[in-house]
């Protein structure tokens, strides 16, 4: 807790940057230095945070497309010589040929986080170990298409969205549902020639890596119940795999830190990240359990002392309120924010909520309690 008089903040013991982010912007920045004069492009966003974006798109990199596939730059426009780099999500193995067949480099400024290669290697285990292979994620986002696209190249593969997707899903394996209504349900989610009735009698369950942690667990014990009912306890290992050790550390991190703050006696949470970000909007899900909660991207949604721009990631609208901070002394904020916001955001966002208490103690002397310089 950082202790200004009238105004405390917790801070989440983990928050921010994680390894992947950190790797992918410091090659993006690597390319646009070793490339002057050279078109750089980026399949899609790199992270999902409109601030970093922002910046790179200032520094000249083109983004070839949206997160959810949309394309912005003709495939017909890119050539050998142009260079592009991979995101931290990484991409479909469609792509990956399609840009190998135009002869363009693409190990140099290939991005893709470790533990999202981990997801797909173990996709890749479980394919050849003929099990089907259960993607908990959501289905238009970057990370899970392309999971999906490596992990279809082994062996079946369908995507759930969440618990109740994955009880839907468990209607077939218990046969309880035709499997003609399985590819109306289950439309564009599932890989080339599946077949319910034959594929989800063995499966195992991975994540997008910025999925809720204790949501994909809770999918993958349901699933692992399931098929105990059907088959039996001694049968199991026949029928389901143990991956929960894909997991992303960092996610895992971030979420457990902002299960801690809901045990402190605050007023309110603000997480800050980018609106389209899936692990921040995470957080933010995890915080309105307890406490009134805005999500903002930046300190400009933050208009005066009484009024706040915010974003509901439900239904993806910005909205304002007003009277959001309380009228009492001290006033205690929770502060987060998600894997791919900058650290700096959180200072800026620190400082600009510290303009409305004149009678602060200053931000040195609140640092030089745990021997910080500020």
């Amino acid at each position: 807790m950082l202790d200004f008089g009238p105004v405390r903040f917790y801070l989440a013991r983990h928050f921010g940057f994680c390894y992947g982010v950190e790797n992918a912007i410091e090659i993006s920045y690597k390319a646009l230095e070793e490339n002057p004069g050279k078109n750089v492009y980026l399949l899609s966003q790199m992270i999902h945070n409109q601030e970093v974006n922002r910046d790179l798109q200032d520094r000249g990199i083109q983004f070839i497309m949206d997160t959810d596939g949309t394309q912005f730059i003709p495939w017909e426009k890119i050539g050998k010589d142009d260079v592009v780099i991979i995101p931290a999500f990484g991409t479909t193995l469609e792509i990956m040929h399609l840009l190998h067949d135009k002869g363009v480099e693409l190990h140099t400024y290939n991005t893709t986080c470790p533990f999202v290669e981990k997801v797909w290697n173990r996709a890749e285990k479980l394919g050849k170990a003929n099990f089907t292979v259960i993607i908990h994620g959501k289905p238009k986002h970057e990370e899970t298409r392309a999971t999906f696209s490596h992990s279809s190249a082994s062996g079946p593969s369908v995507v759930v969205r969440n618990m109740e997707e994955a009880v839907k899903l468990a209607e077939y394996i218990k046969g309880t549902k035709r499997k003609e209504e399985f590819y109306e349900e289950f439309s564009w989610r599932y890989s080339e020639g599946f077949d319910p009735e034959r594929d989800l009698s063995r499966v195992g369950v991975v994540n997008q890596t910025t999925m809720l942690a204790s949501e994909t667990q809770a999918i993958a014990d349901y699933f692992r119940s399931v098929m105990i009912s059907v088959y039996g306890e001694d049968e199991l290992k026949n029928h389901f795999a143990d991956t929960r050790d894909t997991l992303c550390y960092a996610t895992n991190d971030n979420q457990d830190s902002t299960y801690a703050l809901l045990d402190t006696d605050a007023d309110l949470a603000i997480v800050v990240g980018g609106y389209n970000s899936s692990n921040t909007s995470h957080l933010v899900e995890l915080c309105e359990r307890k406490f009134p909660t805005y999500f903002i991207n930046s300190e400009s949604e933050i208009r005066s002392a009484s009024e706040i721009g915010h974003f509901n990631y439900t239904t993806k609208e910005k909205l304002i309120s007003r009277n959001f901070l309380p009228d009492k002394v001290p006033v205690t904020i929770i502060l987060t924010s998600g894997a791919s916001c900058p650290d700096t955001l959180v200072d800026r966002v620190m400082l600009r909520l510290l303009e409305f208490y004149s009678n602060r103690q200053s931000v040195e002397k609140v640092l030089s309690r745990f021997g910080v310089t500020a």
